[in-house]
């Protein structure tokens, strides 16, 4: 995973954790339902990533032999 994606990727999980804050305390469902996905979305690309790296180290682990 790069730096980059990492950096992406929390960003987009910390925009969304304040966007769940915030709609909480404004009564605003809609935005902390928005939230929510931003940090499902966050998460899923994070999953995605590892396993891309898993792939990769398991590649290296088989190529070194």
């Amino acid at each position: 995973m790069g730096t980059r994606d990492k950096a992406s990727n929390k960003a987009q999980d910390m925009k969304g954790k304040g966007k769940e804050k915030l709609g909480g305390l404004v009564g605003n469902e809609k935005l902390e339902r928005e939230g929510k996905r931003d940090q499902s979305k966050s998460a899923m690309k994070n999953a995605g990533e590892d396993v891309k790296q898993a792939v990769t180290n398991v590649k290296h682990a088989i190529t070194k032999k």
